[in-house]
């Protein structure tokens, strides 16, 4: 039997025999043009696509999925385009987060029951890449990701602008009285001129960067802006080089080791990563059997510094990022912290993608001796607080506020603090520290991005830019402050950020990892004892499946029974 025999492929079950069902599985595909020469004795490759009128990141995904093809074509498969869940981060409520698990789902059911030998998984927007590879991962064929690729970037008055970064930059000096409604309606024309996902280092750019990490990409595909002829040339290479995964069988769970998770890790912290990122590579990780832990990403963000000169942390964004030699530059920097060994799509391992990479502007890839800050990516504080743990970026904080107690304000949910938080009659100083309860996985639902609470507009006008706020919720990638994030359990559970009250003393300290409610223990138990909780908000339907299945943010806010067991089962009746 030769290496690449026929019968060896999982779709020949499908299209090989000489019986009455694959009979009509043929005589289906010549009804749609095909001819026997097309498919025949052919790896079959399922094309998942995430293109939607409602996902400006993806807008380019027609055009690059005809590209695909022509390279499955070119290397002897037959392509096949399956459209999947487009996850909107821009226009999805209450949170793409909410769906990140179904999409998943969605992945891994798709290429069990379809007659697939390997799989592109084309995708960009936030959610979508740990969704993708989430379900790639459970379902276990050989798959490789099609990264979108960053949008360029945008522009102002001959100031370069970062989408979502400097949207939250200009509200609040428009909020403050410092920007005209001419200047603030420039803003939105300039701040997103291309297909693409945000060129900042948010949530996308961090993710689509780990996924070449853990070996699931094509070398350096992931720092491509997505208008580059190169983008377009890099989804033929994609579709040549899934015909060969398909034929060697080399699956996800191959590439998804521990060395590679530590990898990931690694690399999210010298970016300066999106804190989202944790969320997401515990959830990745815990398809293919592996646990981390929170203490995992705070002991590499000890012995890491931030390298990528990239805004919400730094100066620059993904375009130059790419010019100055992209995400293979920025690992042949760090070298001495990764597991070099570790396999890849390409069919060599990462320390030998690495070779001949360089940096090519090191103001953007700053080496390890001229950081862009001292401070790992992200941190992980715990105290009574946040007994299972909270995380906060850092670099993306005012200094002074890393170390700080003052009292607290609370807000019962989102509705409360968007009705509250302007009202002057409240008093706030920049001492005070802003408390969002019921915003985390179930109390949203979905912990949604609503960490970067709004600094009052009285504050705003007074010259304050950061405050300390605290909240069971996530925050965009893009965005940036002093804020404390992810606080588990969350309080809609009745964890102790269900107790906090106006008035109460916070202690946060960054350098010590602290997040501390300076009340008794004694007083704290009496308060969560006293505690009543919100009512269901669904009873039915999805929304009932992912309260009663979602996990907390230190477990990846996956759906448990997605963890019950590791098999993989095989359609049996054709």
């Amino acid at each position: 039997m030769s290496e690449r025999d026929p019968s060896t492929l999982r779709s020949s079950r499908w299209f090989a025999p000489d019986d009455q069902r694959s009979f009509g599985h043929r005589s289906r595909l010549k009804q749609m043009g095909f001819d026997t020469e097309d498919f025949k004795a052919k790896p079959v490759i399922g094309i998942l696509n995430t293109w939607s009128d409602m996902n400006n990141c993806h807008t380019h995904f027609r055009d690059r999925a005809e590209e695909v093809k022509r390279g499955v074509w070119q290397q002897g498969g037959f392509p096949v385009e399956i459209p999947v869940m487009s996850l909107s981060e821009s226009f999805m409520k209450p949170t793409s987060m909410y769906y990140r698990n179904l999409l998943a789902l969605e992945v891994e059911e798709t290429m069990r029951c379809y007659p697939l030998d390997g799989v592109v998984l084309m995708g960009g927007c936030d959610k979508t890449v740990p969704a993708l590879i989430m379900g790639a991962t459970s379902a276990n064929l050989p798959s490789i990701f099609f990264p979108a690729g960053p949008m360029l970037k945008g522009c102002w008055r001959g100031e370069t602008l970062g989408s979502g970064t400097d949207m939250w930059k200009y509200w609040a000096e428009r909020q403050a009285g410092n920007l005209c409604e001419d200047g603030w309606n420039e803003l939105e024309d300039g701040i997103a001129r291309s297909p693409g996902h945000c060129m900042t280092m948010g949530t996308a750019s961090t993710m689509t960067a780990i996924a070449e990490v853990l070996g699931l990409c094509l070398p350096g595909s992931t720092s491509i802006p997505a208008v580059h002829s190169t983008h377009a040339r890099m989804a033929s290479a994609c579709g040549r080089r899934i015909v060969d995964l398909a034929w060697d069988k080399v699956i996800p769970r191959d590439l998804l080791t521990e060395d590679a998770f530590h990898n990931a890790i690694v690399t999210d912290m010298a970016l300066g990563g999106s804190t989202n990122a944790i969320i997401h590579l515990i959830a990745m990780a815990g398809r293919a059997g592996i646990k981390l832990t929170l203490e995992q990403f705070d002991e590499i963000s000890q012995q890491l510094s931030v390298i990528a000169n990239i805004r919400p942390c730094g100066e620059y964004v993904m375009e130059d990022f790419y010019d100055a030699g992209g995400i293979l530059a920025l690992l042949s920097q760090i070298k001495s912290q990764l597991k070099l060994d570790a396999l890849t799509v390409s069919g060599k391992t990462l320390g030998e993608n690495l070779e001949g990479a360089e940096v090519f502007n090191d103001d953007v890839i700053r080496p390890l001796d001229k950081p862009v800050s001292n401070a790992g990516g992200t941190f992980v504080l715990r105290g009574n607080l946040a007994p299972d743990g909270a995380v906060i970026k850092p670099t993306a904080a005012e200094p002074k506020l890393l170390a700080h107690e003052g009292p607290a304000v609370v807000f019962k949910d989102y509705a409360d603090l968007k009705e509250r938080i302007h009202d002057e009659s409240m008093g706030l100083t920049a001492v005070h520290i802003i408390v969002l309860q019921n915003a985390g996985p179930i109390g949203a639902p979905g912990i949604p991005e609503w960490g970067m609470l709004p600094i009052p507009n009285y504050l705003l006008k007074q010259g304050v830019r950061d405050m300390l706020r605290l909240s069971d919720a996530r925050m965009s990638g893009t965005s940036y402050g002093a804020c404390v994030l992810h606080i588990a359990p969350e309080s809609a559970i009745g964890g102790p950020l269900a107790a906090v009250r106006d008035g109460d003393i916070i202690e946060v300290n960054v350098e010590k990892r602290i997040l501390e409610l300076k009340i008794s223990d004694e007083e704290l138990q009496t308060r969560l004892a006293e505690w009543t909780a919100p009512p269901r908000r669904h009873r039915r339907g999805y929304g009932q499946l992912y309260a009663d299945e979602i996990t907390q943010a230190p477990e990846g806010c996956d759906f448990r029974f997605m963890h019950a067991g590791d098999d993989v089962v095989e359609p049996d009746i054709f």
